[in-house]
């Protein structure tokens, strides 16, 4: 009886970590999601026209809010995300010079446990500044 008891524990354990480190896993891969399209949607967002017309001049390179959410979406289809993450689900927040990205999608998890959702929805947070100094 015991051993069936020790044998039960050790399955469960295992279970957890299986599941445990999938998430993790996918998490680390939305943090380096979330972090490339903010730095691509910073890059577009500060490549307006007038910076090619004007220059910089004196001042801070403004920020394009349009050209970054472009640049963000532009990024995400460029590197397959929607296609790796089921239900990727992005929100782009352009304030000032910073620019930030948080992205979520589903975690499809290897291994069910009851009473546990199967594919929970984790997020990461990205973010850019632009600052020419």
């Amino acid at each position: 009886m015991m051993i069936i008891g020790f044998a039960l524990v050790i399955t469960l354990t295992i279970g957890v970590v299986v599941d445990v480190s999938a998430a993790f896993l996918h998490r680390q891969d939305l943090d380096s999601l979330a972090d490339g399209a903010a730095l691509a949607g910073a890059d577009a967002g500060a490549e307006g026209r007038e910076v090619y017309t004007g220059g910089l001049g004196a001042g801070d390179l403004q920020q394009s809010a349009d050209a970054a959410r472009a640049g963000v979406r532009d990024y995400l289809r460029q590197v397959g995300a929607y296609a790796d993450h089921a239900g990727l689900r992005v929100d782009v927040a352009v304030r000032g010079d910073v620019v930030t990205v948080r992205v979520s999608s589903l975690a499809e998890l290897p291994l069910a446990a009851p009473g546990v959702d199967a594919d929970p929805r984790l997020s990461a947070t990205g973010a850019a500044v632009i600052d020419p100094r």
